[in-house]
């Protein structure tokens, strides 16, 4: 009886390694979020911040405003500027009505002395002068007109000033730019921040990504756009299964990173792809899963 038993024994070990290498995953990794730092696009103090870790945030959001007190005052004073260098045209449109009055008074005497001088009453000289005259209001009327064009520049650059500040302004009102958790929040309501400063990281959590890495061997069982099975652990004895499609695969060869637990497994050169997953709210980052492919077809 013990020497069939023993004659069997081979035949166990055959059918438990099978399955055992049938059941074991064919990669490892860890579960990470496409994260946004929100960082502050202007100095001042932070007058409010409704934001809080955990929160669930929609995108295009107020959720603070900087102090823009400052920023007010000098869009007020430039636009003073602007309206009394626009007032100035008035002011020429008035130089050139005397000046094209002049012109039209000289040409009146012009046609009275051209008639003296046809009956000899009249100086060729005196003819000089008024042309003279003439010669001189045009070059006035030319010089006004051409004060426009400083004006109107003037004008331009008190235009591209406002339209700075208030997108200065703007930029003093933070938007959340995502859908999504609040991760971190890194400032408070009346700090003072500076232009660049994190002010909180936001991800959109409904979806997350399995980092793996595959050796070589496997890339030819493995494409973007693959279903596979993505396991995960849900309590100390068994695992939960969800779906996963292959959204990405790295071009380049790597060493498998230190976090893979043996020294041989470390040593090898290996491609990272990432599973996108839809998450429930089960799934955390940073948590470790593992997937099952098939041969791909």
């Amino acid at each position: 009886m013990k020497k069939g038993l023993l004659a069997l024994l081979p035949l166990f070990l055959i059918l438990f390694s099978c399955k055992s290498d049938k059941d074991k995953p064919d990669a490892y990794g860890t579960f990470e979020a496409t994260e946004v730092t929100v960082s502050a696009l202007a100095n001042g103090k932070i007058l409010f911040l409704r934001v809080e870790e955990g929160q669930l945030l929609d995108s295009n959001q107020l959720v603070g405003v900087i102090d823009t007190l400052d920023m007010d005052l000098k869009r007020s004073q430039t636009r003073e500027q602007q309206v009394a260098t626009s007032a100035r045209r008035d002011d020429l449109a008035a130089q050139i009505a005397v000046l094209e009055q002049n012109k039209a008074n000289v040409m009146v005497d012009k046609a009275r002395v051209e008639r003296l001088m046809k009956d000899g009453a009249a100086t060729q000289k005196q003819m000089d002068d008024i042309q003279a005259s003439l010669n001189l209001i045009d070059k006035q009327i030319a010089s006004v007109h051409s004060q426009y064009s400083s004006l109107d520049a003037q004008v331009s650059t008190f235009n591209k000033q406002v339209d700075q500040i208030k997108k200065s302004i703007a930029d003093a009102h933070i938007i959340n730019p995502i859908k999504g958790t609040v991760l971190t929040k890194y400032a408070e309501p009346n700090e003072v921040t500076t232009y660049g400063k994190p002010i909180y990281k936001i991800a959109n959590l409904n979806t997350l990504d399995l980092r793996v890495y595959v050796s070589g061997v496997q890339l030819p069982y493995i494409k973007i756009g693959q279903a596979v099975q993505v396991s995960f652990d849900k309590d100390e004895n068994t695992n939960s299964t969800v779906g996963g499609t292959v959204t990405w695969i790295s071009q380049s060869a790597e060493f498998t990173p230190k976090t893979i637990q043996t020294k041989e497994e470390r040593v090898n050169l290996v491609y990272a792809a990432k599973v996108r997953v839809k998450n429930d709210g089960t799934l955390k980052i940073g948590m470790p899963g593992e997937i099952k492919f098939m041969p791909v077809k």
